[in-house]
């Protein structure tokens, strides 16, 4: 069993029951568009948001469990998304290419020996100008809770080649734990 698998024995910190905020906001910008891979997705909720605006979205979680709910979610929601369980290391075997990749909360958790595997495989599930939205997080939460932290200058040493970074900017997680404060990196990246 996966830290994964473990954690949707219960509600993990981060199924906070709906979309994130950043999410929202981007979608309502307008700077999450065409057809979307959500990678990462959990159990649905950022995925369902944007079918609910129309966008066709695939979902993809290594995690049984959170696909499961993912589309039962869907199902008693009446929305039509594609929810995988996938190992996002292996995303190139889609098959199939995206206008749009989001990630809120997955790249942080790969070891640094597979954050080019990650990259390489987002690379080439997006089609040529797609972007790439990424919530990670930031190494200025304090140490002695949550995952792995990740610095401005790892994001842009994993998507140096075949990528232009855009921007990276503070940004915020919402949790289901009320007094955690989280820091977050938002960073949009664009497939060269």
């Amino acid at each position: 069993m996966t830290f994964f698998d473990v954690a949707y024995d219960g509600t993990p910190p981060w199924d906070i029951g709906r979309p994130q905020a950043t999410i929202v906001r981007l979608a309502e910008a307008g700077e999450i568009t065409g057809s979307v891979l959500d990678v990462g997705c959990g159990t649905g909720e950022n995925a369902l948001y944007l079918a609910e605006r129309g966008i066709q979205v695939v979902g993809v979680d290594a995690a049984p469990v959170a696909i499961e709910r993912a589309e039962a979610k869907a199902r008693d929601r009446g929305i039509g998304v594609e929810f995988l369980v996938w190992d996002a290391l292996r995303l190139a075997e889609l098959g199939r290419t995206f206008d749009t990749a989001i990630d809120v909360g997955l790249f942080h958790s790969f070891q640094d020996e597979e954050r080019p595997v990650y990259a390489k495989n987002l690379h080439a599930v997006l089609e040529p100008g797609g972007r790439y939205v990424m919530l990670c997080w930031s190494e200025r939460n304090e140490w002695g809770y949550g995952p792995r932290r990740v610095t401005q200058a790892e994001i842009r040493e994993t998507f140096a080649e075949g990528w232009t970074v855009d921007s990276i900017e503070d940004d915020a997680f919402e949790t289901n734990v009320a007094d955690w404060s989280i820091h977050a990196w938002l960073a949009r990246i664009m497939r060269m």
